[in-house]
């Protein structure tokens, strides 16, 4: 079975992805690539795609990746019907939920700020007294 997957080039701390069509059991890297279809630069968000040659695998059955589907969506390419749609609405589980501070009952503050008011107007005061 092949899949439509990023394959990352570029340097050190850079990546830039090829679109690549491989066997679906191998590793990205290193598996033997079917075909280049495209590529994907995350920095610019700039994405280059063969339509006609992306086209024609997933009418074959190739398995795009969530990510190369939003790709393919983005630039146009009409999927089957039986490939999944990514979901948006990933939410990460948080242990220990009750522990969080957010959580906890909030302290209520029993101590009054003293007024300060009368040391200011007494200041203007001893100030107009003096000159």
């Amino acid at each position: 079975m092949l899949a439509i997957r990023l394959q990352r080039v570029g340097r050190k701390g850079y990546p830039v992805y090829r679109l690549a069509v491989q066997e679906a059991q191998r590793h990205p890297s290193s598996g033997r690539v079917v075909a280049y279809v495209g590529s994907y630069n995350p920095h610019t968000k700039e994405a280059n795609v063969q339509v006609e040659a992306v086209q024609k695998y997933l009418n074959n059955g190739a398995q795009p990746t969530p990510r190369v589907v939003k790709l393919l969506k983005a630039a146009g390419v009409s999927l089957p019907k039986w490939v999944k749609e990514p979901t948006a609405d990933k939410k990460k589980d948080v242990k220990n939920l009750e522990k969080l501070r957010k959580n906890q009952p909030k302290e209520e503050i029993t101590e009054e700020a003293p007024v300060v008011e009368e040391t200011a107007s007494e200041d203007t005061s001893t100030e107009a007294a003096q000159e």
